[in-house]
Formats: structure tokens, sequence, C-alpha cells
């Protein structure tokens, strides 16, 4: 279920943004990402790319949340350099989120079309690793 735009965490956008227009640097840090933890902080990361392929930003803030101690997620957004807005995760990025944070809800669109949504919307009929393991 989506979001009217109006419960968008546009500090979050904005956290997002900023980091975006102050820190991506060149071709090997092109996107921000910023996280709500629950106990409210907004935690920022850039990406690593590398032609290996190096970290979205997506996944680097996932890391820096833990260790800031915030193994909690309620929301994410990430946003491109150069202006070019919110970016939408990839598919890789969408499996992490949901196994991580399986309530957590991704901000994506543009202008008027701007929403949180259920990561789990993002990914129909997914595959959730937790509910494949075996109990020992």
């Amino acid at each position: 279920m989506s979001t009217r735009r109006e419960d968008v965490d546009q500090e979050l956008v904005e956290a997002a943004a900023q980091v975006a227009r102050t820190r991506c640097r060149g071709d090997n840090h092109t996107v921000a990402a910023a996280a709500r933890a629950r106990d409210g902080r907004i935690v920022t990361a850039v990406n690593a790319y590398h032609f290996t392929g190096g970290p979205c930003a997506e996944l680097v803030v996932i890391g820096a949340a833990a260790a800031q101690g915030a193994y909690a997620l309620d929301t994410i957004v990430a946003v491109g350099d150069r202006e070019r807005g919110i970016i939408p995760p990839c598919g890789r990025c969408r499996q992490a989120l949901l196994d991580y944070f399986p309530s957590i809800r991704v901000i994506l669109g543009r202008g008027e079309e701007v929403r949180a949504v259920p990561v789990a919307e993002l990914l129909p009929e997914t595959y959730v690793w937790a509910d494949h393991q075996l109990d020992a």
C-alpha cells in the first residue's frame, strides 16, 4: 500500500540530496542514500562504485547504520549526484532491504509522484531468504 505524498519523509530526502550535492565526486561516488533509524536518527552514505560490482549507496547505508548502532531502519531513499533526483533501488538492493528490514519503506518517484512504499511492493511474489532457512 502506497502513502500520500505528504507522508513522505522530506527531511530524509533532503539529507540524501545534500550528501549527493556535497560528497559525491567523480565516477566513484555518484549516489547518496539516507535512512531513518527507528530511533529517529538519519544515517547517510554514498555508493562505492567499482568495476567489480562495488556496493550501492543503499547497501553502504545499511553498514553505516550498523556501525552507529542503528540496527532497525524504517525508511530509505537514494538520490543521484548532479541533481538527478530520487533513484529507485536496484534489484539487489531491493532484495537486501527486504531481507534486512522486511517492513522498511522506500521513497521513490519524481515531482508529484514522490511516494513511500513498503519494500515488499517493489518485489512482487518475492523470495524471502529467511523463509527458506532450515532450523538447525
